[in-house]
């Protein structure tokens, strides 16, 4: 598994398993397990995705070292708001029956992100954490972080696809040395972008199918992927993307997809 490094010398693999909108028990559980099975070793939560126990459980009965897997949960909105992110790590730790986890995020730049970045801060200097990042942020919000003189963060999870390039933010994220993971890799249900003809068409040319294009775009930038899917051929493919390596006119053209289809909700807005 290819990893890219965040600034603090943390490896975390570029290919991941989204579990959002993942039910609870079972099906969390199955597609948990089964992924580790077949070589993912980054497993990305929430608390709001209330699958936490479901893949704990995964990991646990996984058999692998706890070592090998790269594990992400992230702090929901109402411990930002009411100043509980200790508590909500705690608990959060307790559900994956954890030591510890890889990254813990702030899922959104909510009031109190200030106070709850701190928290992140001292959950990392304890040794609770190996990194820590946010999700959802805008460069304003970024810039913020350095203006009351915070630590910047090592990651930040946001949406980035063919059809919602959000280039500015990857550029700041970038040269900030802050690594992006892309949610939403494939443009979700609302812009799916599967059935494009240009990625169709870049597709055939190495005979791989259009996921396994969008997902290569983004990892040959060293963009961290997070793509979700219960069909074990399609978390097979998501892995299958080293015998191919996308030209600078096929990049140009996926470039040119760009229609800013946001799925997700807007950040500057959200509450």
């Amino acid at each position: 598994m290819k990893t890219v490094k965040l600034y603090n010398g943390v490896e975390i693999p570029l290919i991941g398993l989204g579990t959002y909108q993942l039910k609870m028990g079972l099906q969390t559980y199955k597609t948990v397990l089964s992924s580790l099975e077949m070589g993912y070793r980054h497993i990305d939560t929430a608390r709001i995705y209330l699958n936490e126990r479901s893949v704990g459980k995964a990991i646990k009965n996984s058999g692998l070292p706890r070592e090998q897997i790269f594990v992400t949960t992230k702090m929901w909105n109402n411990s930002i708001l009411n100043r509980k992110g200790e508590q909500a790590f705690k608990n959060s730790l307790k559900r994956l029956r954890l030591e510890y986890v890889d990254l813990y995020l702030l899922h959104w730049p909510i009031e109190g992100y200030l106070d709850a970045y701190k928290v992140l801060e001292k959950l990392y200097e304890e040794k609770k954490i190996r990194s820590f990042g946010v999700s959802n942020f805008l460069i304003r919000h970024l810039e913020n972080l350095k203006t009351h003189d915070l630590q910047k963060p090592m990651v930040n999870q946001i949406e980035v696809n063919p059809y919602y390039q959000n280039d500015e933010l990857v550029d700041y994220c970038q040269k900030n040395d802050i690594v992006v993971e892309a949610y939403s890799p494939l443009g979700g249900s609302k812009y799916s972008c599967l059935n494009d003809e240009t990625l169709l068409r870049i597709a055939k040319k190495y005979q791989v199918s259009t996921s396994q294009v969008v997902l290569k775009w983004l990892t040959q930038r060293n963009i961290v992927v997070l793509p979700r899917s219960k069909s074990i051929e399609h978390l097979k493919n998501n892995l299958d993307l080293d015998n191919f390596v996308l030209s600078d006119k096929d990049i140009s053209d996926i470039k040119a997809l760009n229609k800013n289809f946001k799925t997700g909700d807007n950040p500057e807005v959200y509450k």
